[in-house]
């Protein structure tokens, strides 16, 4: 027994606090920034079944660690330290919350464009900061709910498409649509054990949700949010692309070096009688067949301003999780800046190859490469 009491006062939860409140940066920034590396190295494919009950799993935590603290708040339990269980309620929300948010920077990093992304990546980059930052707002109902409700939106956006095998603005609309079902149904469950807390805030929670719907809306109906579940998983521009024996491709291209990782626009060497290739292989969920645009485009200094060029429909097969390979090629380009936007039929980007066609009589130095 007085070895049981001894074990029982070195774990006492108060000191485990206090051990925490003393370190509580320190650990909180190696598991935020862990927790972000290990996502990066393990999640591999949106459409994976493992990994979507991994995020779904986060959504049913948050949505269980909400209802607790509040009803902890509401209900005194005998024989509970109500400080101390707020704490770890608190601290293990944040950790769900910190986990599921760097799942969506991944992913949706892994689908954007950030010439054209960059603000809805930046606005999941601040709530990922603000998880750990404003730790105090996660005691707060309206920051609570809003967070959630952000997170059950982000799912639905590329879950939807993955299980339906469609993209486009209906599959957006269907997502949307129950995320506010589902919010819903877990606020109905959610008064029951807030009672009048929820009253109270009921106004400013609604304000809020259906702010969030209708911004979400809005960047994707202007392309700001990135094409999940499309990703472009490779891509280059090439002076020559042939199929080998094993069905994949061989390009030519310039070899920069290290240079090239330093370059916004790779330099393209090239006479007048010149192919360039534009080759993307682009991931797209199993069953998901698809319709990529390669938009070429070149910079006329005159005008200040892109102008289109010609555009490219390819045919994308989902499944490959290298991704599906394909190109466009074009001749006889003019000297100067280009790019090829990789587009879905409604716009949005899933990629960007940016180059510099420079004039050239003699032969470039060429190297060869295998695409796979």
């Amino acid at each position: 027994m007085a070895v049981l009491a001894k074990i029982k006062n070195k774990i006492n939860p108060r000191r485990v606090t206090t051990w925490y409140h003393q370190y509580e940066r320190k650990i909180s920034s190696f598991f935020l920034v862990g927790g972000f590396i290990t996502d990066w190295l393990t999640l591999k494919r949106v459409d994976s079944v493992w990994e979507n009950i991994w995020v779904i799993g986060h959504i049913f935590m948050i949505a269980t660690f909400i209802i607790l603290l509040h009803r902890l708040e509401n209900k005194s339990i005998e024989g509970l330290d109500i400080e101390v269980t707020r704490f770890w309620f608190t601290n293990t929300l944040q950790f769900f919350f910190g986990g599921i948010l760097s799942v969506f920077l991944v992913f949706y990093f892994r689908s954007a464009e950030l010439s054209t992304s960059w603000l809805f990546v930046l606005i999941l980059l601040v709530a990922f900061w603000a998880n750990e930052a404003l730790k105090k707002h996660l005691e707060r109902l309206v920051f609570q709910l809003s967070m959630f409700f952000l997170s059950l939106f982000c799912v639905l956006i590329y879950l939807v498409p993955v299980i339906m095998h469609r993209i486009g603005g209906g599959t957006f609309i269907l997502s949307g649509f129950l995320s506010l079902i589902i919010m819903l149904g877990f606020l109905h469950l959610f008064i029951h054990f807030s009672g009048e807390k929820f009253y109270q805030n009921n106004r400013v929670v609604a304000f809020s949700i259906l702010g969030i719907y209708f911004v979400m809306n809005i960047f994707y109906f202007t392309n700001i949010i990135p094409p999940i579940p499309l990703s472009l998983k490779d891509s280059g521009v090439y002076h020559s692309l042939q199929k080998n024996a094993g069905g994949g491709y061989v390009g030519e291209y310039e070899n920069f070096g290290w240079r090239s990782y330093f370059k916004i626009y790779t330099d393209f060497h090239a006479d007048e009688s010149n192919s360039v290739y534009a080759y993307s292989a682009i991931f797209s969920p199993t069953s998901l067949n698809i319709t990529v645009i390669h938009k070429w485009q070149y910079f006329d200094q005159s005008k200040n301003a892109w102008v289109s060029y010609d555009e490219v429909s390819l045919p994308v097969i989902g499944g490959r999780g290298e991704g599906f390979r394909t190109y466009s090629v074009k001749n006889n380009l003019a000297p100067g800046k280009w790019r090829v936007n990789v587009e879905t039929e409604g716009g949005q980007v899933i990629g960007r190859l940016r180059f510099n066609i420079i004039r050239s009589a003699s032969p470039a130095s060429l190297e060869t490469k295998v695409l796979d």
